[in-house]
C-alpha cells in the first residue's frame, strides 16, 4: 500500500511537470479575446510573469501552469491550453528563428491606469471606459483638478475621454445649446476653473494639457481616441492664443490665431487649419469625417512590422485580423498631410487615404492616437445607448485600445548566447 502511494505521488509530480504551462491563444479560435486580456493583467496583479508572443497566433500568452489560473480562465470565458514544457520550449525555439517574424516579450508588471474623465460622463462617452469595465481592469477615475494639482506621477498609462481640450465644449453649440446636458457640462467646466484659479475654461484646459505633456516626457504612457487627438494637439498649437469665440469664454478669438498657431508644441499634427466657425461641428481640417459614406465599405487596415526589430509597434498592433471595420466619431482619423513625419502610422485607411491609429514617442515617454469613437458601432450618435461587449468579445477594434494598455507592462526577453 505504501508503495502504491509513493507511485501515486510520483505520477502527479511527473504529471505536474509535463503539464507545466498555460497557452492563451488570441486567433480566431479563442473565446473571448477582450476578457483574455482582462485574465493577462490579473495575473500580472498577482506578481506573476507572463510571455506574449508577438505575432504567434494572434499575439498569444503564456504562463506558467497553475489551477487557480485555469479556475479564473474558465471562469472569465477564455479558451486556454494546457502544454508541457517541451510544446512551450518547441514555440520558443520557433519565435526564436530569425526568420520568423515573432517575437517574445514579458509582461511583469501591472501598469497604474487613470482614466481622465468628468463626473457627468455618459454612457456614450468613451469605449476605453466600457471596455476597461468588462475586461475587469481596474482603473481610477481623475479629472481637471487632480491633473492641475500633480496626480499623474502617480500612474503609468493615462487615457483621456472625448475631450476638448480647446474649452469649445465639443463646438456641440449649434445643435446642443439648449440641451440640459450640455448646459451643465458648461456651467461645470466654468466652476472648476474659477475654482481652480482660471479665468477661462479654454485656459484651465491648456494648463491640464500642458502637464498631460509633461507627464509624456516625464515617461509616461497617453492614449486617447476621437476628439481627444486633434483637440489636444490644437490646444497645445494654441498656447499663445485665443482660439474661442464669445459663446465659449465672454470674448471674441484673436483675429490673427490662425498665424500664431506653434506647431512645434503638438504631439502628432502640423500645417493644419482652424475652424473658425463656431456653428460648424469640426475644430479643423485634420478630421477626416466628411470623406465616411458607407460601414458597408469601410475598412481600415494595420501594417505589418518587424517583430523582432520594431517591437513597440507591434505589441500595439496585435490582432486576429488585418483588416478592421472603420467606426466613426467626431475625430474619425486623421489626413496623412497634418501629420508630422516622425509620427508611426499603424492603421489606415487605404480607400480614404487618411490614418486611423498613430503612434509616437516624446521625452521618455510614448503616446497613441486612435481615431473614431467605438469599434463596434459605425456611427455613433449622442445619447444612444452604450454597447454591450456581451455582444463583441472578439472585437479586432477594441483589442487594439488594449495593447495599450498592457503595452507599459512589457519587457523584451533576453535570450541566452
Amino acid at each position: 500500500m505504501k508503495k502504491i502511494r509513493v507511485l501515486v505521488v510520483l505520477l502527479l509530480i511527473q504529471l505536474q511537470v509535463i503539464a507545466s504551462n498555460i497557452l492563451i491563444p488570441m486567433d480566431k479560435g479563442q473565446t473571448n479575446h477582450l476578457k483574455a486580456y482582462g485574465a493577462a493583467y490579473w495575473m500580472l496583479n498577482n506578481q506573476l510573469t507572463i510571455e506574449w508572443l508577438l505575432n504567434y497566433r494572434g499575439g498569444s500568452f503564456m504562463c506558467p501552469h497553475s489551477v487557480t489560473i485555469e479556475e479564473e480562465l474558465t471562469i472569465r470565458g477564455i479558451r486556454y491550453e494546457v502544454i508541457n514544457d517541451g510544446q512551450a520550449n518547441g514555440i520558443r525555439n520557433q519565435i526564436a528563428n530569425p526568420d520568423v517574424n515573432q517575437e517574445i516579450i514579458q509582461l511583469e508588471k501591472a501598469p497604474k491606469i487613470a482614466v481622465y474623465t468628468p463626473k457627468g460622463k455618459q454612457p456614450w462617452d468613451d469605449a476605453v471606459t466600457l471596455v476597461l469595465e468588462y475586461a475587469e481592469i481596474p482603473y481610477d477615475k481623475i479629472y481637471d483638478s487632480a491633473i492641475v494639482m500633480g496626480v499623474l506621477p502617480k500612474y503609468d498609462w493615462l487615457h483621456l475621454h472625448h475631450e476638448d481640450f480647446t474649452g469649445q465644449y465639443g463646438k456641440f453649440y449649434a445643435n446642443y445649446k439648449s440641451a440640459a446636458w450640455y448646459q451643465q457640462q458648461v456651467e461645470d467646466a466654468e466652476k472648476d476653473a474659477k475654482m481652480l484659479g482660471f479665468r477661462k475654461v479654454s485656459q484651465l484646459k491648456l494648463a491640464v494639457a500642458t502637464n498631460l505633456k509633461n507627464f509624456v516626457l516625464g515617461g509616461g504612457f497617453l492614449f486617447t481616441m476621437c476628439s481627444g487627438t486633434d483637440s489636444f494637439d490644437i490646444a497645445l498649437a494654441a498656447h499663445d492664443t485665443d482660439i474661442c469665440e464669445e459663446m465659449f469664454d465672454g470674448d471674441p478669438s484673436d483675429p490673427n490665431c490662425q498665424q500664431k498657431l506653434d506647431y512645434n508644441n503638438t504631439f502628432a499634427f502640423e500645417k493644419f487649419n482652424l475652424e473658425r466657425n463656431p456653428y460648424v461641428y469640426e475644430y479643423s481640417d485634420i478630421d477626416g469625417t466628411q470623406l465616411h459614406k458607407s460601414a458597408a465599405i469601410d475598412k481600415f487596415s494595420l501594417f505589418e512590422f518587424s517583430a523582432k526589430w520594431d517591437v513597440i509597434p507591434t505589441m500595439l498592433t496585435q490582432c486576429h485580423s488585418d483588416l478592421i471595420d472603420d467606426f466613426m466619431g467626431q475625430t474619425t482619423d486623421f489626413k496623412k498631410q497634418f501629420i508630422k513625419s516622425n509620427v508611426l502610422i499603424l492603421g489606415e485607411n487605404k480607400a480614404l487615404g487618411t490614418a486611423k491609429y498613430v503612434h509616437g514617442e516624446m521625452g521618455q515617454g510614448t503616446w497613441t492616437f486612435y481615431g473614431g469613437h467605438d469599434p463596434e458601432d459605425y456611427q455613433h450618435m449622442v445619447q444612444d445607448p452604450p454597447t454591450d461587449l456581451n455582444l463583441h468579445p472578439n472585437s479586432p477594434g477594441y483589442r487594439l485600445i488594449l495593447n495599450n494598455i498592457l503595452f507599459p507592462a512589457a519587457k523584451k526577453k533576453k535570450r541566452k548566447t
